[in-house]
C-alpha cells in the first residue's frame, strides 16, 4: 500500500527522524501528553527519537498499518495511527486501533476527524473487519472524534494496554465512517 495518504486538506505520511523536533514539541506539552502513553510530557529530545525509531515495530507487519505524520501544507500539525492494538495481559488478539494526537494549535479545525476518516477507509479497504479507538475515560475531544466517525461506544474496557479506557468500535459492515 502507498505510504502516503492524501485527503482534501491533509497529507498523512510516515514519520522519520527529521520530525523529531515536532514530535518532541507535541509530546512535551502536558495538554497532549496526558492523553498518551504514560501520560507525562517528554522531557528530552532523545525520547522523541526513540519513539520515531520504534514506529515501524509499533505498526506491525500489515502493509496498511503505520504511524503517520499529518501535514497541512507542508507543516506537521499532528500524528495519526493505524496499528495493532496490544491486548491487556499479552493475550492474542487481532484488534486494530486508529488513533490521533494533534498540536493544540491544530485543535478545532477537524483535522483529527479528517485524518481518522482516511485511516478508516485505508483499514477497511485493506480488509480489516473492525477498527477500535481507545481513549482516556476523560478525553472528551477524542471521544467526539469517535462519534463523528460513527463509532459505537463500548464503554469502559480494560481489554487493551493493561489499563481502563473508553473504547469505541467501527465495523466494516456499519459503514466507512459517517458524516455525523
Amino acid at each position: 500500500m502507498d505510504a502516503t495518504i492524501r485527503t482534501e486538506r491533509l497529507v498523512l505520511r510516515r514519520m522519520d527522524l527529521d520530525d523529531t523536533d515536532f514530535l518532541f514539541d507535541l509530546f512535551s506539552r502536558p495538554e497532549v501528553a496526558r492523553w498518551s502513553g504514560v501520560g507525562k510530557p517528554m522531557t528530552e529530545r532523545a525520547q522523541a527519537v526513540e519513539r520515531i525509531e520504534a514506529q515501524p515495530g509499533r505498526a506491525g507487519d500489515h502493509p496498511a498499518c503505520g504511524v503517520f505524520g499529518v501535514e497541512v501544507g507542508e507543516e506537521l500539525v499532528g500524528m495519526a495511527l493505524l496499528v495493532p492494538l496490544p491486548s491487556s495481559g499479552g493475550g492474542a488478539r487481532d484488534d486494530v486501533e486508529i488513533g490521533w494526537h494533534f498540536h493544540p494549535d491544530a485543535w478545532g479545525h477537524g483535522y483529527a476527524t479528517e485524518a481518522a476518516r482516511a485511516l478508516v477507509a485505508r483499514g477497511f479497504s485493506a480488509g480489516f473487519e473492525e477498527l477500535y479507538a481507545v481513549t482516556d475515560p476523560d478525553n472528551e475531544r477524542s471521544q467526539a472524534v469517535c462519534r463523528r466517525l460513527g463509532m459505537t461506544d463500548l464503554g469502559l474496557r480494560d481489554d487493551w494496554y493493561d489499563t481502563m479506557t473508553r473504547a469505541f468500535v467501527l465495523a466494516a459492515a456499519s459503514g466507512r465512517g459517517s458524516d455525523q
